[in-house]
């Protein structure tokens, strides 16, 4: 087999010119994207940005207007049953049966995919996710943390190929957090590839790659150095006392593109490095402050590319 057909068979989404609308608003547009087998692939972007529509796209439960690919080595027009079988999907909302059990709704959800051996795959995953001593338990008492590691048990049980997950952290603290993508690394380790959407810059950094979408359009997308590397950003980093004050007499000068508080520093961003040091020079000679020039973060990356967006609300 040569190197090209190789490639072809790794993909697990290889996609271009996705579009949808809604009424006369484009959500996505002309988007492509492949992902790799066992990779961790990490789709960011402000709300309303289009990722939750791109990936039901993706998983056959929305028809693109225009766009082809496959998802699996199914086409994602025409055999949106076969991705849907094969796909792990977690929602945004916790979508499981609140007045049932942890095992009760693992044992339905292991029903409706028609799982061989239902009760040793329902009893496998719940010792695998570490919900064993709460299999019991109704699933509308448990806090935000184990129903998410419950949904996760839930998209796991019929062996899924592809794990989509939609934003699965949010609101969940950073201990649950930090364990749920510690078993997520060890499901890649093992073979399966997820597609995860996350607003939390911890979390991007934990991704094999990345893609950015703002409103509809994908911006940019490659390994966390690689986006830092091509941004372009001239980063500097400002510590010491009433920077709040220095923030608003900073915004708005030539060459400041973004002021962006982190405690008692201010990262002070820009992609014309001349006129940025430019027009920083004067605050660099007043007492009590701290310079440095720093190497950008992907949250002034991601900042910076939102801001260049168009809204497609406009």
């Amino acid at each position: 087999m040569n190197a090209d057909a190789q490639t072809a068979n790794d993909a697990v989404i290889d996609v271009k010119g996705l579009s949808k609308k809604f009424g006369e608003r484009t959500v996505v547009d002309d988007f492509a994207i492949r992902v790799m087998r066992g990779q961790i692939y990490g789709f960011l972007g402000p709300n309303g940005s289009g990722k939750t529509t791109t990936i039901r796209m993706l998983c056959g439960l929305l028809t693109p207007d225009s766009g082809e690919g496959q998802c699996l080595g199914f086409d994602i027009r025409s055999e949106a049953m076969q991705i849907k079988c094969q796909v792990g999907y977690m929602t945004q909302k916790f979508s499981l049966y609140e007045d049932l059990s942890i095992a009760e709704n693992l044992d339905f959800i292991a029903r409706v995919y028609d799982v061989k051996n239902r009760r040793q795959v329902v009893n496998d995953t719940l010792d695998r996710l570490g919900l064993t001593a709460r299999r019991a338990q109704l699933a509308g008492s448990l806090s935000g943390g184990w129903k998410q590691r419950m949904s996760l048990a839930a998209c796991l049980l019929h062996g899924p190929k592809l794990l989509l997950l939609d934003e699965p952290t949010a609101g969940v603290d950073p201990k649950a957090r930090r364990e749920f993508w510690d078993q997520i690394h060890d499901l890649a380790a093992e073979g399966l590839t997820v597609l995860v959407s996350t607003h939390y810059m911890d979390e991007a950094e934990r991704c094999h790659s990345l893609a950015y979408i703002a409103y509809g359009k994908l911006l940019a997308s490659g390994t966390a150095a690689e986006l830092v590397a091509h941004s372009g950003l001239t980063t500097w980093a400002v510590t010491g006392e009433k920077v709040h004050l220095l923030a608003r007499e900073l915004r708005g000068l030539p060459g400041v593109d973004m002021v962006v508080p982190f405690g008692v520093t201010l990262h002070l961003s820009g992609a014309d490095a001349p006129r940025l040091e430019g027009s920083l020079a004067p605050f660099r000679r007043q007492p009590g402050l701290h310079w440095e020039q720093i190497a950008p973060g992907l949250e002034d990356v991601f900042i910076d590319l939102m801001n260049s967006a168009r809204d497609n609300f406009q």
